[in-house]
C-alpha cells in the first residue's frame, strides 16, 4: 500500500501538504485529575448552590412559585462543581492529536461546536515545553483570548498524553531540520 492510499484510508485526505508525512497521533488520557484550582472552583460551586438552595427553601416558604427562579442558580452551582469531574474528561475523549514533519493538528467533535480542526506550524521559533510526568504534556504554542477582566493567555499543547517525551523529541527534530 502506498503513502497515499494509507493517507486516505485514515481521513487526512485533503488535509495534508503534498509530500507531508504523519510522525505520531494520540489522544489525550481521560482519567479525572482534579488540581488545586479545580478543587477551589468546586468549593466555590457547592456555596453557590448552597446559597441557591437556602434561598429557594425560604422563597417556598413565603408561598407560590417564586421559589422556581432559584433553581436556575442551583443548577448553575451544580454544573460548576461537576465540570472538572465530568466537563473536562468528556472534552478530553472528543480530542484528537496528530503530530506531521511541519504542523500538529488538534481536532475535537463536540455536540454544539461539530468538528473542529486547528493546526499549528512547528518551525525554528516555536517555543517548546515539555511538561513531563505520567501523563505529560508538550506545549507549542499560545493564544491570546478575551474574558471578562481583559485578555489572557491560553497554553495550547498535546495535553495529558501518556508519550510526552517522545512527541516532545519528535517536534525538536522538525525544528532541527528547519534551520
Amino acid at each position: 500500500m502506498n503513502v497515499e492510499d494509507k493517507v486516505a484510508q485514515t481521513g487526512w485526505a485533503g488535509l495534508l501538504d503534498p509530500g507531508e508525512a504523519i510522525l505520531w497521533q494520540g489522544r489525550p488520557g481521560t482519567a479525572i485529575r482534579l488540581g488545586i484550582g479545580d478543587i477551589a472552583l468546586m468549593v466555590f460551586g457547592t456555596f453557590f448552590a448552597g446559597f441557591a438552595l437556602f434561598w429557594m427553601v425560604m422563597a417556598s416558604m413565603a408561598g407560590g412559585l417564586f421559589w422556581v427562579f432559584g433553581s436556575i442558580h442551583f443548577m448553575v452551582g451544580l454544573g460548576i462543581i461537576c465540570w472538572p469531574l465530568l466537563g473536562r474528561p468528556y472534552l478530553r475523549r472528543h480530542t484528537w492529536y496528530t503530530l506531521t514533519d511541519t504542523r500538529a493538528f488538534i481536532a475535537t467533535e463536540l455536540p454544539l461546536k461539530g468538528k473542529q480542526l486547528k493546526s499549528y506550524p512547528i518551525i525554528s521559533d516555536s517555543q517548546l515545553t515539555l511538561d513531563d510526568g505520567t501523563p505529560g504534556s508538550v506545549i507549542f504554542a499560545s493564544e491570546w483570548r478575551r474574558g471578562k477582566r481583559g485578555s489572557y493567555e491560553t497554553r495550547i499543547g498535546f495535553m495529558q498524553i501518556d508519550e510526552a517525551r517522545k512527541v516532545y523529541g519528535l517536534m525538536r527534530g522538525i525544528q532541527r531540520s528547519e534551520t
